[in-house]
């Protein structure tokens, strides 16, 4: 029998090992049996051995970062009855509902007779031995200033607002307040993104121990059709390997879009939308480039949303053109706004044929793709723009435009982002963007 994780383990192992196992485990230890992480754990999921101050996961979508890091605290609080613990998620709804309340959360994983109780009205929780662990927000880095601490628990750090500073700030704070004990600790958890606050942890020498991974790792222990979906969607793209790879994807020097301007721009969903606008990037033939289809609109608030990647590849112009109706049926869309350069008439006369009543509007590009992006990147900067989900080949695009007109990112030819900038400019920009329009 090899050591390590019983999960790692066990599938190796013949029946007679197994059986020999379980003649040697007595009561208790078969009643301790299913909370044991050191058991059920996989190795990287095991805090290292060697001497750190900082423990900086970064691993993939359903790695299982937050049972790690409700694990690790769970074993402090257990052995130290002096423990005082922070639990620092983006906001203290997530620090509640995720690692506190959540299905790999604190008040989840024990052992009933070991949990701790959680105390709302004061965000602390206190387990039998004496120990406590205390909530706090990233978004108010004043609340860590003054409390002290001997060990700490930070989720997804990477997605930490850092606004006015606040995430340098929180992160300050904590540190400066991580000094009670003989050997203070701190675990953080993250998916990687190329933020300020995860690359100065990095820049922190031998103090900090780095644990990389991907949701594939725990692929037993998720749906199947979701693992499934995930390598459908995502796979072979730069926003797969940051989200399920575990891969720190560094932004393009100059690049009109970067990937933390994007992450800070989604949001799960949207408002009704007033008007709703497909942009359409029309492949110069059927065995060429996609035929980019991008849905954006905009509600009340003044503020545009990307909702649907409806692009399609490799298709003929019948079908091109009927995935361009289906989304403008779909989406209820007021205008549909097709770039006119690889043969305007034809253009109009494919889109008619598959929807006479489309509401089309040709325009001819008399700029580069990334000239005409410049306007629309500024608009992201200004907040005015959000994604309303997850549209990783569109978002790979974006980040690949550079200003001065060059593309630097997947394929030959950004068409799914040539044609968010179509709807966006439509949208938020008017007729001011491109001088030449056509109507049909």
């Amino acid at each position: 029998m090899t050591d390590g994780p019983l999960v790692e383990w066990v599938p190796e192992v013949d029946a007679d090992e197994i059986g020999s196992l379980i003649k040697r485990i007595n009561e208790r230890e078969i009643e301790e049996w299913p909370h044991d992480w050191a058991v059920w754990g996989r190795q990287s999921q095991q805090a290292p051995p060697s001497d750190w101050r900082v423990w900086l996961v970064m691993a993939g979508r359903g790695f299982g970062k937050t049972r790690l890091g409700a694990e690790w605290v769970r074993k402090i609080a257990e052995e130290d009855p002096e423990a005082r613990i922070a639990l620092v998620g983006a906001s203290l709804h997530e620090a509640r509902s995720v690692m506190v309340e959540g299905e790999s959360g604190l008040l989840s994983i024990d052992a009933p007779w070991r949990r701790p109780v959680f105390e709302s009205s004061v965000r602390r929780l206190v387990w039998p031995n004496g120990a406590q662990a205390f909530l706090y927000s990233a978004g108010e880095p004043e609340s860590l200033r003054g409390p002290q601490h001997s060990h700490a628990w930070c989720d997804e750090i990477a997605k930490w607002d850092n606004g006015s500073n606040r995430a340098m700030a929180t992160w300050d704070n904590l540190l400066m307040g991580l000094r009670l004990g003989r050997d203070p600790r701190l675990v953080a958890t993250t998916t990687p993104r190329p933020v300020p606050l995860v690359a100065r942890i990095m820049d922190q020498g031998d103090d900090v121990v780095v644990t990389r991974g991907s949701t594939f790792e725990n692929q037993d222990n998720l749906p199947r059709r979701f693992v499934e979906a995930m390598r459908r969607t995502f796979g072979g793209t730069t926003l797969g390997r940051q989200e399920l790879l575990g891969e720190m994807i560094e932004d393009l020097v100059g690049a009109l879009w970067s990937r933390a301007l994007i992450e800070n721009a989604r949001e799960d969903a949207a408002p009704a939308m007033t008007r709703v606008v497909v942009g359409v990037d029309p492949p110069a033939s059927a065995h060429g480039d996609a035929c980019g289809i991008i849905v954006c609109g905009i509600g009340d608030d003044r503020i545009a949303r990307v909702l649907a990647d409806c692009s399609v590849e490799q298709a003929s112009p019948e079908r091109w053109a009927r995935a361009v109706a289906n989304a403008a049926r779909a989406w209820s869309a007021d205008r549909v706004v097709a770039e006119a350069n690889q043969g305007g008439e034809m253009v109009a006369a494919v889109l008619r044929a598959a929807e006479a009543s489309l509401p089309l509007r040709l325009v001819h590009a008399s700029r580069g793709k990334a000239a005409r992006a410049e306007p629309v990147a500024a608009l992201y900067e200004a907040g005015r723009v959000r994604h309303a989900g997850m549209f990783p080949q569109l978002e790979d695009e974006l980040c690949g435009l550079m200003p001065g007109g060059e593309y630097q990112g997947p394929g030959r030819s950004p068409d799914r982002a040539d044609a968010c900038v179509w709807a966006l400019t439509e949208l938020m920009l008017g007729q001011t963007a491109e001088p030449r329009i056509w109507f049909d």
